[in-house]
């Protein structure tokens, strides 16, 4: 698949999850197959003052295919932000306008642009003329049942110059809950010529492949469904190709990919904030364990690598 230039292996998609998708994670969805992958969302406002902490969440690989997403409604503070990744190893540079968090939308950002649209279209007019790199930009449903705007604010994107919209096809009011509406996908790609990604309840590869053949979206973007799971890149790539559906890991595969999670997050944030960081993650990988669930609450109260990894190996 190409994606705005960039020659993928294919069209399955890491979204963008804050607390999630930082370097360790992509790589290791990467060598899951994972096509491309979207950072956690970064603040224009933290990377025009020079934030620290904001400055290191733009670290990606050379190897890795990857969005770099940034968030924020001043369109002088996402031009300049787009300045400044120019120089990142980013592939390109993603808009957030989806975010449902009330800490963000209050602010007017993330998915409360949609309710402004002669703003967004400043927004995504600033990023694109100051971007050297490709924009893209991720939106949902609309703001609420009454607020469906889905079609309208990709079909400004896409007068802007922005090269691809993924859609999460459920409202900002619904959060991460209720139904979502995959047939919202399906009319902003009847309603655009740029690529379409869908996103929303793709918890399995019969997920995706149903979701290409409800919508004709161009590649599919996997949020939930690979916390504890990247081998669902893998799992679904195959079926795509092949239509048969491979078995998951078994429960010693399983336990080494977390270690080599754990090894990856120690060596990348150091062991405390690498082990603290993790917890979440261990606790996703051990769903449906057997004994599963005391493990968790054991690995919550210990801070200690060789006590953790013990606990592991035990299960």
């Amino acid at each position: 698949m190409n994606l705005c230039n960039v020659e993928l292996e294919n069209n399955v998609f890491l979204a963008p999850m804050a607390g999630v998708t930082d370097k360790p994670f992509r790589l290791l969805c990467k060598e899951m197959g994972c096509g491309f992958s979207y950072t956690e969302m970064i603040s224009a406002k933290g990377l025009y003052y020079g934030s620290k902490n904001t400055e290191f969440l733009t670290d990606i690989d050379e190897s890795e295919n990857t969005a770099l997403q940034i968030f924020g409604s001043d369109p002088e503070i996402m031009a300049e932000a787009a300045k400044i990744l120019n120089n990142s190893n980013a592939k390109v540079i993603d808009i957030n306008m989806g975010c449902p968090i009330p800490k963000i939308t209050k602010n007017g950002d993330g998915s409360a642009l949609m309710l402004r649209p002669d703003i967004a279209e400043k927004v995504i007019k600033a990023v694109v003329i100051n971007s050297k790199k490709p924009v893209t930009i991720k939106i949902r449903k609309g703001w609420d049942e009454k607020h469906i705007n889905a079609v309208e604010i990709a079909q400004l994107a896409e007068n802007c110059g922005a090269k691809a919209v993924a859609v999460h096809c459920r409202t900002r009011e619904q959060l991460y809950s209720g139904e979502a509406d995959w047939g919202i996908i399906r009319k902003v790609k009847e309603s655009v010529k740029i690529p379409v990604i869908g996103n929303g309840d793709v918890f399995s590869p019969c997920d995706a492949k149903r979701m290409f053949d409800e919508t004709g979206c161009d590649a599919v973007l996997i949020g939930r469904g690979a916390r504890g799971n990247p081998w669902i890149f893998k799992r679904t790539v195959h079926y795509l190709n092949t239509g048969e559906l491979l078995t998951e890991p078994s429960k010693e595969e399983k336990i080494s990919i977390i270690l080599r999670h754990l090894d990856m997050m120690i060596g990348y944030k150091g062991e405390h904030v690498g082990l603290l960081e993790m917890r979440k993650h261990i606790a996703w990988y051990l769903k449906g364990f057997h004994g599963g669930a005391k493990i968790r609450e054991a690995i919550f109260s210990i801070s200690d690598y060789v006590k953790i990894k013990e606990l592991l190996l035990s299960l």
